[in-house]
């Protein structure tokens, strides 16, 4: 058997170990340079984490639900995760999990009487989990439930506040793309600077 010289060897070597350090540098750096940089320029907001400020401070990501408390507030949809970005999950439990329904049946019982409603009334948003265990939005009809608890915790007229719902109310993206949907967090800050700006409670 002939010996392949081991000069053929190196002159095929390099050339190989020169397109990969190439392809590299262009496809692993070059490209997520590139989209970082035009993220940044085409999507300003939403390339630094969509972030909402008051007074100054960073409060939350409207990309990210957060937990609210008290008849003052909009509440958002239960998390399986805490509300945690690093520990995004559902409940992972089967649409006939006794477990499941229970908690649902027992949450939709809860959330009638803080508002005030037959339990029928309660829409599915606001006693169901979502998949990410973040998600910022609740549905119109959920946002509209809330309207007087919060107004009368407030002092405030429940015809301004469901206006407030109103305008914070998104379409479907695109106009065809997911529901409408109501961004809490970004409900409550406004809420809060209204409250602030006339000396409401």
């Amino acid at each position: 058997m002939t010996d392949i010289p081991s000069s053929h060897s190196t002159g095929v070597l390099r050339p190989a170990l020169g397109l990969a350090l190439i392809a590299l540098l262009v496809a692993g750096l070059g490209y997520a340079l590139l989209a970082t940089g035009l993220g940044r320029v085409l999507f300003p907001v939403q390339a630094q984490g969509s972030l909402l400020e008051r007074d100054g401070r960073i409060v939350g990501s409207s990309l990210v639900g957060q937990p609210f408390a008290g008849a003052r507030w909009f509440v958002p949809r239960p998390s399986a995760a805490g509300y945690d970005p690093m520990a995004m999950a559902g409940s992972n439990l089967a649409r006939g999990n006794p477990t499941l329904l229970a908690e649902i049946a027992a949450a939709r019982r809860a959330i009638a009487a803080r508002e005030g409603v037959a339990a029928v009334d309660v829409p599915d948003a606001l006693i169901t989990r979502s998949g990410s265990g973040i998600d910022p939005h609740i549905g119109p009809a959920a946002a509209r439930l809330q309207v007087a608890r919060v107004a009368a915790a407030r002092g405030l007229d429940p015809a301004w506040v469901q206006a407030l719902v109103d305008a914070h109310t998104q379409g479907p993206t695109f106009g065809l793309l997911g529901a409408a949907r109501v961004n809490v967090l970004a409900l409550n800050l406004a809420l809060e600077a209204h409250t602030q700006a006339t000396g409401a409670q």
